[in-house]
């Protein structure tokens, strides 16, 4: 599995007074990879929630190495490094010249519509096996580029 890294600008209004990026935005940006990584793989927020199944976050880091501006480009590799009843996504926020200006980790798990854990390898195998292909995949998700 191959994907693509998700990219755009950094809009104005995600930029504080200083005229940098302000540090709550790099979590927003880390779901939007997220998301995008998902859909790429083929299954889409919409249709596993459709099943019933939800994915929270129950925690985010960030470590912020440098600032980004308005209409800079970034670049977010975000990958899985192993997949189970828990797991973490990993995040590489880089410029468009390949220079890392943060990195994180978000961990989940997956839910009913009741906040119930759910153990989905049986009950909704599409949804396991596209996880753990991301996760085998790992942080190789982005090599053909």
């Amino acid at each position: 599995m191959r994907l693509k890294p998700y990219t755009r600008r950094v809009f104005y209004y995600e930029t504080d007074r200083m005229g940098i990026v302000h540090h709550s935005n790099y979590i927003r940006w880390f779901e939007e990879a997220r998301v995008d990584v998902i859909e790429q793989a083929g299954l889409p927020f919409e249709t596993v929630e459709a099943q019933g199944i939800m994915s929270p976050v129950l925690s985010a880091e960030c470590e912020y190495l440098i600032p980004m501006r308005f209409g800079d480009v970034f670049v977010i590799k975000a990958y899985i490094p192993k997949f189970g009843t828990r797991f973490d996504v990993i995040y590489e926020v880089y410029d468009d010249n390949g220079v890392l200006h943060a990195r994180g980790k978000t961990s989940h798990c997956f839910v009913d519509t009741d906040l119930r854990p759910v153990r989905i390898k049986h009950s909704h195998p599409k949804v396991y096996d596209t996880y753990m292909a991301l996760a085998d995949a790992g942080e190789h998700l982005y090599d053909s580029e």
